[in-house]
């Protein structure tokens, strides 16, 4: 990694805002969930802070909106319509005789508020390619942890809710688990962005039908067939729209992008960048690099760099990029500007080498480029998804005889263990004007 401590990067801390303001108790209209309140002084210390500010800047579903138009809503929005979420659970909560108090409310309201602020341009499109293996999750506990320092501390207890530490783990649920808020919100908003119906789940019904019971959330079974529906959408929404099949060209495409302008950079190659893109570029950062391994803190300037990047960063220079003097970079860039997406292929087993190598050879051709950098223009990998996982925390349905059953077992009209499947797919992704033709030997 080069030398970093020399870089002049603004420092975003010495921004925070000044917490002297009289009425910090507001009401934000949001078009899913009606109005929203922010409870306390500390929850609007934090949204007007420019770590959460810059979550306006960053796209929910990355590059979903060019195939849904509508798919434009924000980070900013999600964070917020998930904390609107928590306060309804906890209130549910509460009224049925389980102790929350005023300040484990408050953090727990923060960890969610918190939960995506770890997220990079475009979401999960570039989060292996800004900083390569780092999920967003950490990013997420790295900048909790800045602001805690911020401010004075008042956030350790959200920090231990968020991370699972905290004794009351029905809390952490909450904020990560099968039936967390962060789901409740965004499979909700994501399908009233983009219009897809299939999406839509009973949020409000299942929130009043949580309860507690030795510490763990659990539904009551009145809401059972609100979470077979939860449950039927998530697997709808995950193929319909995080993974359609023109998203995962997009993705493919942007990741490709930024492969090439990272080599460049690398080879000594001018490049048009903010300073923060440059600095990602520049650097090689990873989960193997010390400032990552556990018990680390990242160096300020790392987190400054990654603070003050979003979506804006990386659609001015992919304009400016579209016409680099290096033709791959050039093409790249050009299609993704112009929406000339790839064409995606999928299957239910790994395509053949022989297939893959055949297109590189077409991309060859038709581009005049050599067999070692065809692999920027034909791409290939897997997803994969699950709609309940039976390995992690299990939803539980709670009976009028005080009896727990796990949803697979308590659930008379779906096969659970067909949702709780993962599903694979491989996917093959190559520019649409060259030979797709090729008979599998």
């Amino acid at each position: 990694m080069a030398n970093i401590s020399h870089l002049n990067i603004p420092v975003v801390h010495n921004l925070v805002l000044n917490r002297q303001s009289t009425n910090k108790r507001k009401i934000i209209n949001d078009p899913v969930h009606g109005f929203i309140g922010v409870s306390s002084g500390l929850l609007f210390d934090l949204i007007s802070h420019p770590f959460f500010q810059r979550l306006r800047r960053i796209r929910q579903l990355g590059l979903t909106h060019l195939v849904y138009p509508g798919a434009t809503h924000s980070r900013f929005q999600h964070a917020l319509g998930s904390m609107h979420l928590m306060q309804l659970a906890i209130g549910v909560i509460r009224s049925k005789g389980h102790e929350i108090t005023d300040c484990e409310e408050e953090a727990a309201l923060a960890a969610i508020l918190l939960h995506d602020i770890g997220h990079g341009p475009f979401s999960h499109t570039l989060e292996s390619s800004i900083i390569p293996r780092v999920p967003h999750e950490q990013m997420s506990v790295l900048l909790i942890q800045e602001l805690n320092r911020q401010f004075d501390g008042s956030l350790s207890l959200a920090e231990e809710i968020f991370s699972g530490r905290y004794k009351k783990k029905f809390l952490h649920q909450l904020v990560a688990g099968q039936l967390d808020m962060d789901r409740m919100d965004y499979l909700k908003r994501d399908s009233f962005y983009t219009g897809v119906t299939e999406g839509v789940i009973g949020s409000d019904r299942i929130i009043k039908m949580l309860n507690v019971v030795d510490d763990h959330l659990v539904v009551e079974a009145k809401g059972i067939y609100s979470i077979e529906k939860f449950l039927i959408a998530r697997r709808l929404m995950y193929w319909q729209v995080y993974y359609h099949k023109t998203v995962v060209a997009a993705d493919c495409l942007l990741t490709l992008v930024l492969k090439r302008a990272r080599q460049l950079v690398h080879e000594g190659r001018k490049l048009f960048a903010s300073p923060f893109l440059q600095f990602f570029l520049k650097n090689d950062l990873g989960i193997n690099h010390d400032v990552f391994r556990p018990g680390t803190d990242a160096p300020a300037v790392i987190i400054n760099n990654f603070v003050n990047l979003d979506d804006d960063d990386i659609l001015s220079a992919a304009k400016v990029w579209a016409n680099h003097d290096d033709e791959i970079l050039a093409l790249l860039a050009g299609w993704f500007t112009g929406r000339a997406l790839f064409r995606t292929e999928f299957s239910h087993a790994s395509f053949p080498v022989q297939k893959t190598e055949y297109l590189r050879q077409q991309a060859g051709l038709a581009f005049r480029i050599p067999d070692s950098l065809a692999g920027y223009f034909v791409v290939s990998g897997e997803i994969s998804n699950y709609a309940y996982k039976t390995e992690d925390e299990k939803i539980k349905i709670l009976y009028n005889n005080g009896g727990l059953t796990d949803i697979s077992e308590a659930s008379d009209m779906l096969n659970v263990t067909v949702l709780s499947k993962t599903v694979k797919k491989y996917f093959l992704c190559y520019p649409k004007n060259i030979e797709p033709f090729y008979r599998d030997q």
